[in-house]
């Protein structure tokens, strides 16, 4: 006697009796799902608690508009149909909201079984089946409300193009479906950018395993693999070599590999890292090109960048010296202790880990207290050849006070501490001075992990002219760090050419 079939092994068998291969090589072929697909439909349909939301996430090109159609069909005029019930696919824009139901569409007409019981409306974007009474709607973040609808069944393609942490779709869907009994939700995207973003705290919220309705199936490089190899590409592109082009992927690695300004987009989109795609500084393999164990800075000139956050932020000091032709970059990093890992979890880096590690110091309080700041400068300044501390304008005015009762007289800080603006003018040099060492790798920074969020995070703006500056309100964490290096390197930069300019004044 045949073993009976679980519900998802019955959804499997029906995908590939009545549905076909809607584009490519195989257009028009019944559907052979491969054995990654297969799995993934029966953890979502054989989940003995009950399936309520399931995420699906790999890189781009791996059919996920395909399966997403697969999906519906099943809900619309399948096994999981319920009688009357409404199903939505939710989307960014109308085009990708269209490429969803042109795709559902195209099944149906290729398949006489399913032509017969379902009747297309082109222009409202709508599948509807007579039979069974069910509708399904692509909708759009673009559409004028989404309330008053009761899914049974909610479709969330591409969600990770939502930045930030709502989406009132998304809230409008998924909070109409009380009336259901069992309602279920498909998030099927490549992973968003930045761990803010409300796909990345779906993801992260179900990794931790709270809810066991909610499954989730992650196909990601991990962010130390060398990026450009097959394997770490297979591991994010289950259908690498198969319906996704190999030779094409590989070609969009040497490009990425080639031109450091392609990575970011390279291993966002096709290896599903979280990583913003749009203007970064310094790709993350130039930057860990660049991980060398330090030698110290006793015995060399010293340069500092002075990052003064607000008293509740992170504040960062950075020293420079050219080391063995190297420059060396030693950081140090300063927050409240109190709220701590309140922080931590905000902003989804490990802040109290980090500090229990000497990474970074936590200051007791609710706020930064610049006498702590003030009393290292000091130390540094008398245990070290400092020759110039950068320093941004805003808060200094706070600090200069402390560093007098922490032992620097007034001509102290007007010799060793030099403002340095934040705009164009001049950090645009600067930036350009410290992004030639990094692609020269004549930087060492001994990977401290409060440097690198810094590096990873760093995003620029550039003006019509080309100049460009580091923009805090469009990273995706905290850079602090990199402000604070870039005006290291700027001073560093500048006090060279006055020292030069000054030794060929001697012999004129």
């Amino acid at each position: 006697m045949a073993k009976p079939q679980t519900r998802g092994e019955r959804n499997i068998a029906w995908i590939e009796d009545y549905c076909r291969v809607p584009e490519g090589r195989d257009v028009g072929k019944k559907v052979v799902l491969r054995p990654w697909q297969r799995a993934e439909f029966l953890r979502i349909y054989d989940n003995p608690a009950k399936t309520r939301r399931a995420i699906i996430s790999f890189g781009r090109k791996n059919a996920k508009t395909t399966m997403a159609a697969f999906i519906l069909l099943l809900h619309l005029c399948g096994p999981e149909a319920k009688v009357n019930s409404q199903l939505y696919s939710a989307a960014q824009s109308r085009e990708q909201a269209a490429v969803l139901f042109a795709l559902a569409a195209k099944m149906v007409r290729m398949s006489e079984v399913l032509l017969d019981l379902v009747t297309i409306r082109d222009t409202a974007k709508q599948l509807f089946c007579p039979h069974y009474g069910t509708l399904y709607r692509a909708l759009s973040a673009e559409v004028s409300t989404a309330f008053g609808l009761s899914p049974v069944l909610i479709v969330h393609d591409e969600l990770g193009r939502v930045r930030g942490e709502r989406s009132e779709l998304y809230e409008a869907l998924e909070t109409a479906t009380g009336a259901q009994e069992d309602p279920l939700s498909i998030v099927i995207s490549t992973q968003a950018p930045s761990s803010s973003d409300l796909l990345s705290i779906l993801i992260d919220d179900a990794k931790a395993g709270h809810d066991p309705r909610v499954v989730l199936s992650l196909y990601e490089a991990d962010p130390e693999d060398p990026p450009f190899e097959e394997s770490t590409i297979r591991k994010a592109n289950p259908a690498f070599g198969d319906f996704l082009n190999a030779e094409e992927v590989l070609a969009m690695a040497d490009d990425a590999r080639r031109m450091s300004s392609r990575e970011a987009e390279f291993r966002n989109l096709v290896l599903n890292q979280r990583v913003e795609a749009e203007s970064p500084f310094v790709s993350r393999t130039a930057w860990a090109a660049c991980r060398s164990e330090l030698r110290g800075l006793r015995d060399c000139p010293v340069f500092g960048g002075l990052d003064l956050s607000e008293v509740k932020d992170l504040t960062a000091m950075i020293l420079v010296g050219k080391v063995g032709g190297r420059w060396e970059v030693h950081p140090e990093f300063w927050l409240p202790r109190e709220g701590l890992a309140q922080k931590s979890r905000l902003d989804r880096v490990p802040y109290d880990k980090w500090s229990k590690s000497g990474y970074l110091h936590a200051v007791d309080g609710k706020s930064i207290d610049y006498e702590f700041v003030a009393h290292r400068l000091a130390e540094v300044i008398s245990d070290y050849d400092v020759r110039k501390v950068a320093f941004d304008r805003w808060n200094f005015k706070h600090l200069r006070p402390c560093l007098v009762r922490a032992g620097l007289d007034e001509r102290t800080i007007d010799e060793k501490f030099v403002e340095f603006g934040q705009g164009f003018q001049s950090m645009s040099p600067a930036l350009r001075e410290l992004e030639t060492l990094i692609l020269n790798q004549q930087l060492a920074h001994g990977g401290n992990p409060v440097m690198d969020m810094c590096s990873n995070a760093a995003v620029v703006r550039a003006d019509p002219a080309g100049n460009r500056k580091l923009d805090k309100t469009k990273s995706t964490n905290r850079i602090d760090g990199m402000v604070a290096l870039t005006m290291a390197v700027g001073v560093a930069s500048t006090t060279a050419a006055e020292v030069k300019r000054e030794y060929q004044m001697m012999f004129v």
